[in-house]
């Protein structure tokens, strides 16, 4: 049985959850992820209503669930004093430019926009949502103690749920007045991105279950051990089947839209909050 390798708080040596990161963080990384991916898609294609909604998901939704997960929140600003070694400096150092240059590019927009200020703005902005869709992937691929997070594609997993996540709230919010014409490209780039968000999931998976020994029963965790009733129900059916088949079907209509992106965005909140439960410590010493 798999439960019975878990040493649990016993003094047994054996593998035992991490649970430093939960609920709160996964919410964190989630909001980050999804916001700063909205953000980007939207001003790509010129969407106004999807620009704001993005950075207050990724500022304001970000920032309230990472204070609520701190102890001490009067200190949490030192976390930005170590860009040159840590990726969560990196990370809260972007969140920062995301906001400031954000802001004063959907400003600018308002004004009318159109000069090389508004293009060094909104280029600011758009690396900065990049690296926002990104660090904490880095940051969990850097935990060695935890085999399912040591990996490569941690970091693509953030970038292509963040992605995923931004075309389909933005298909969705094309139907506002405001929205450019750009229903065929959202359309098509959803159609190649849920398919390579499985091929990503396949691929952590093989990595973890022939990798060390806490990865691979992360893995049996996450395939039929207690959390895989969630992971195939929540995360590959409601999360990628779903969507996939609602615009496939009904790319036109609204309630397919709708249906597509809470069926991701239910997914990728289910992969975050998995991803942190399954992981595992590997023992200290092995016989």
């Amino acid at each position: 049985m798999i439960d019975d390798r878990m040493a649990g708080d016993s003094f047994r040596l054996g593998f035992r959850f991490q649970r430093h990161w939960d609920t709160p963080m996964a919410g964190a990384f989630f909001c980050g992820e999804v916001g700063a991916g909205l953000f980007l898609v939207s001003m790509l294609f010129g969407q106004l209503p999807g620009m704001l909604a993005g950075l207050a998901i990724a500022t304001l939704g970000k920032g309230i669930l990472h204070l609520a997960h701190m102890g001490l929140p009067g200190r949490s600003w030192r976390a930005i004093l170590r860009p040159d070694r840590s990726w969560v400096s990196r990370g809260l150092i972007a969140i920062v430019v995301l906001a400031a240059s954000g802001t004063l590019h959907v400003a600018h927009v308002l004004g009318g926009g159109g000069d090389w200020l508004g293009t060094a703005l909104g280029t600011m902005a758009g690396a900065a949502a990049v690296l926002v869709m990104t660090y904490q992937g880095f940051a969990m691929s850097h935990s060695a103690a935890i085999g399912l997070w040591s990996t490569a594609m941690m970091p693509f997993a953030s970038l292509l749920y963040a992605a995923t996540s931004g075309v389909v709230l933005t298909l969705l919010l094309h139907r506002l007045p405001e929205s450019a014409p750009a229903d065929d490209t959202l359309v098509a780039a959803a159609m190649v991105l849920l398919p390579a968000l499985l091929i990503m999931l396949a691929s952590m998976l093989h990595a973890a279950y022939h990798g060390s020994p806490g990865a691979r029963l992360s893995a049996e965790l996450l395939m039929r051990g207690r959390y895989a009733a969630a992971f195939h129900g929540t995360v590959l059916a409601i999360g990628l089947i779903v969507p996939l088949a609602a615009l496939a079907l009904g790319a036109d209509s609204t309630f397919a839209r709708l249906l597509a992106a809470a069926g991701v965005l239910t997914g990728f909140y289910a992969f975050r909050v998995l991803v942190f439960k399954a992981g595992v410590y590997e023992p200290v010493m092995s016989f």
